[in-house]
């Protein structure tokens, strides 16, 4: 797949309101059928960064995560996408109901899944990024699989 044009935008706030427009009041569905929600408040942990480049608040505007926006909807979309399970920190696991999709070699889109009121597969974006530093280690996770992901979400 060829890479999706990078957004040029002005402002942060013109990406914002882009961000708000296409994904927070548009549909946006996996390639295969899931739907996926997008919270207002998600734009700041996925297009900001830590200004000190070490772990802690996301202080700075990344223009170059922003430019990346549009490759949200390709990664969801694109049935060639490399399928990972999430890494939950706090339990230092891997989990079914998190969703890696990887794109491009190392664009990552993460989603976490949840039932619906039909009992159907829905999906909250949690995050993107270019992962140079750790996609070799999302590349160890164990695939993704649909029927493993419903049958934990059933359980609970």
């Amino acid at each position: 797949m060829e890479s999706p044009p990078l957004l040029k935008l002005a402002t942060s706030a013109e990406y914002e309101a882009h961000y708000k427009r296409h994904y927070c009041r548009g549909e946006v569905y996996t390639f295969d059928g899931i739907r996926v929600y997008f919270k207002p408040q998600k734009f700041g942990h996925a297009f900001y960064k830590n200004s000190q480049r070490r772990k802690g608040a996301k202080d700075a505007f990344s223009p170059e995560r922003a430019q990346r926006m549009d490759w949200i909807k390709h990664a969801l979309q694109d049935q060639d996408a490399e399928l990972y399970q999430g890494w939950n920190k706090d339990d230092r696991v891997y989990v079914e109901d998190r969703r890696v999709s990887v794109i491009l070699g190392d664009f990552v889109t993460v989603i976490e899944l949840s039932l619906n009121q039909k009992g159907e597969l829905k999906g909250n974006f949690v995050t993107c990024y270019v992962a140079d530093n750790s996609i070799a280690s999302i590349k160890q996770s164990p695939q993704w699989d649909r029927e493993q992901c419903l049958e934990k979400l059933r359980r609970k």
